[in-house]
């Protein structure tokens, strides 16, 4: 499937988005060490990353926590359940 469908098949399922674990996975598949990413690649990986994540709708929680932390409040583990 490729380090691009299975970043977007996480994100479906609720990961949140992080360039580091994308281009992990990216270099991962290829065999590479995960900090062998530099440069113009690690430039033009951070452009299919965001490409990436704006492309994929998140769930409902998902999307909520974001908001949540976006106006600097944290949900607990414990109390996402309840939600």
């Amino acid at each position: 499937m490729g380090a691009d469908e299975a970043y977007v098949r996480l994100l479906q399922a609720g990961t949140r988005p992080h360039f580091i674990g994308y281009y992990v996975l990216v270099m991962g598949l290829q065999g590479r060490p995960w900090n062998d990413c530099k440069g113009e690649e690690k430039k033009a990986l951070r452009v299919k990353f965001d490409a990436i994540k704006s492309s994929v709708s998140t769930a409902p929680e998902t999307q909520m926590i974001s908001d949540l932390d976006a106006i600097g409040i944290r949900v607990a583990p414990k109390d996402l359940k309840e939600v």
